[in-house]
């Protein structure tokens, strides 16, 4: 029996959505030559992860095995797959391999962090692959809803697995390939190993509608309209943001791009060939000379996102530009799970302007990028592979897609992030269990989950924080009494008393009142402050704040 193993360990994106990192290995345990597909991020909210900015696999695993690391290959160049490669190529130093689209975005990525050009490397399809070890890697274009979207066709010493990456069945995408079924009956023809599959949309039992049925309604709406229309949609979905220009462009309007990501994706679709005839589009100076009446802008922002152009219109201007009473803004998206706070935020606001907000509810302007059950299970039908292992969602998600499988007679295997599945028999099995988690992107660096960095924060927006500060003279007697600061709490408790007022006599009470041994001892001085000054705030406001206690001692 051979003692080389071929592996499976999703680091992110099985068991939750979006934060994509998955990993394949081949060699004797422990000794693997390893390939990643995908490092994407996920995005933050005010509940869970406050003063966040972005969301990454712990890629920790993966740096201690960085000697082994053949390549990263990128699916699509969507962020929860693409989001995170210059944030982890210092710890990688892996060469990343992509086609033209996705390859363009991914070096734009890496120029804002200084990472070398070259070490982003464009490759064309299948049957076209790349070495890598003992992995041959092919790009299948698949269709999805951004450009160049690839299932891999990965091969190994013992069998041929397909990585599904992001798709559905689409025959007429309008941007991008179509969904090719020969071709993927080509690639079965020998027999596949695993089919490693989206399961975003498993729930859905109705086939996924062509991005093709959409223009129309969205013409009808858009000429129907008497004062500006703006529009948001995913800036990747380069398909869409043509649909709406060109049904500006149809209505008389003038088009303009608002936000970062949707200019630099229409800019990288057309410097790479994949968008071609999109409509003329004008500057936002420009714009503020033309009647409203004949203006579209295509805004980002879909997922309401704080600092996006439509949150900044939401909340009055932005680059010059107003919405007003008679507008419409029109969502061609459809909101993804743990966002819906901040969408129906903006609604609201736009509501308040008078403004009229058109939604996907209809289900006429959006169609899903993501394949339904019944697409789901074409791809079954037509790899027909010994074992399917769902990935891209939810818990629920996976559970449902192997049950899917399981109703077909085919082999499904349930395997969330860090459960490491041995594919080298005929029958895949459980090979060990890794640690996985996530790391925070904070500003200018980078944190991990346990560091409780962002556990401090959330007990500061729960509870508030109290700084308290004493002095200590040459004899550890205090000099005075103590001073507190507050921030995020009330002034005055249910006594009517400022708060600061009665939580420093409590403090100073307790300091008359401690031994000689206990002021001369930081550690013992501090938890007894820091005891003192939460009780009697809790006693005041029924809040026990975060604290901090500063002593200063004079020699």
């Amino acid at each position: 029996m051979s003692s080389e193993r071929l592996i499976y360990l999703p680091l992110g994106g099985a068991g939750e959505i979006g934060m994509n990192a998955y990993v394949y290995g081949y060699g004797a345990p422990e000794k693997e030559r390893l390939i990643v597909v995908d490092i994407g991020v996920a995005f933050p909210d005010m509940d869970t992860s406050p003063g966040v900015d972005l969301i990454i696999a712990d890629i920790d695993w993966l740096v201690k095995r960085k000697d082994r690391i053949e390549a990263v290959f990128v699916t699509h160049a969507h962020e929860d797959h693409v989001g995170g490669i210059a944030h982890t190529y210092d710890r990688l130093q892996a060469p990343i391999y992509a086609r033209k689209f996705t390859a363009n975005i991914t070096k734009r990525k890496m120029s804002e962090y200084n990472h070398p050009d070259d070490a982003v490397r464009i490759v064309g399809t299948f049957p076209h692959q790349v070495e890598a070890g003992p992995f041959k890697v092919g790009f299948q274009p698949i269709s999805h809803s951004i450009p160049e979207s690839s299932a891999l066709v990965i091969d190994t010493p013992v069998g041929r697995i397909v990585h599904s990456g992001d798709f559905k069945v689409d025959l007429t995408p309008g941007v991008g390939e179509p969904f090719d079924p020969a071709a993927f009956e080509a690639i079965a023809k020998d027999g596949i190993k695993a089919l490693i599959c989206d399961s975003t949309n498993v729930f859905s039992q109705l086939p996924g509608r062509s991005e093709a049925t959409l223009p129309e309604a969205i013409t009808e709406l858009v000429k129907s309209a008497e004062g500006m229309v703006v529009a948001t949609t995913f800036a990747s979905n380069v398909a869409r943001v043509k649909t709406l220009a060109i049904a500006g462009a149809a209505a008389g309007r003038s088009v303009v791009l608002l936000g970062r990501a949707m200019k630099r994706m229409v800019e990288a679709s057309v410097e790479t060939g994949v968008l071609k005839d999109f409509p003329p589009t004008i500057s936002p100076e420009q714009a503020r000379d033309v009647p409203r009446e004949n203006l579209l802008l295509l805004v980002t922002g879909s997922q309401g996102e704080r600092r996006a152009a439509s949150a900044q219109l939401a909340r009055g201007k932005y680059m010059g530009l107003q919405m007003k009473e008679g507008d419409m803004f029109l969502f061609s998206s459809k909101t993804i799970p743990g966002n819906e706070r901040g969408v129906i935020r903006i609604i609201n606001q736009f509501s308040e302007m008078g403004v009229d907000v058109v939604d996907d509810s209809s289900g006429k302007y959006h169609v899903s990028g993501h394949a339904n059950r019944p697409d789901i299970e074409t791809l079954h039908d037509v790899l027909k592979p010994q074992a399917v292992i769902p990935m891209h969602g939810e818990h629920r998600h996976l559970r449902e897609h192997v049950k899917v499988a399981e109703a077909k007679g085919l082999t499904g295997v349930l395997a969330v992030n860090g459960m490491m599945i041995d594919l080298s028999g005929n029958k895949p099995k459980v090979a060990e269990y890794i640690e996985t988690g996530r790391t925070y992107i904070d500003g200018s660096v980078q944190i991990g989950a346990m560091d409780g960095i962002v556990r401090d924060r959330i007990r500061m927006a729960l509870n508030g924080h109290m700084t308290i500060t004493v002095l200590m003279d040459e004899q550890d007697e205090p000099l005075g009494d103590p001073w507190v600061d507050t921030m995020g709490l009330p002034d005055n408790g249910i006594s009517n008393a400022p708060l600061t007022d009665v939580v420093e006599q409590d403090l100073s009470q307790w300091l008359g009142r401690a031994g000689a041994k206990i002021l001369r001892d930081d550690k013992a001085l501090d938890e007894g402050l820091r005891r003192v000054a939460r009780q009697s705030s809790h006693n005041e406001i029924g809040k026990k704040p975060e604290v901090t206690v500063v002593v200063s001692r004079l020699s």
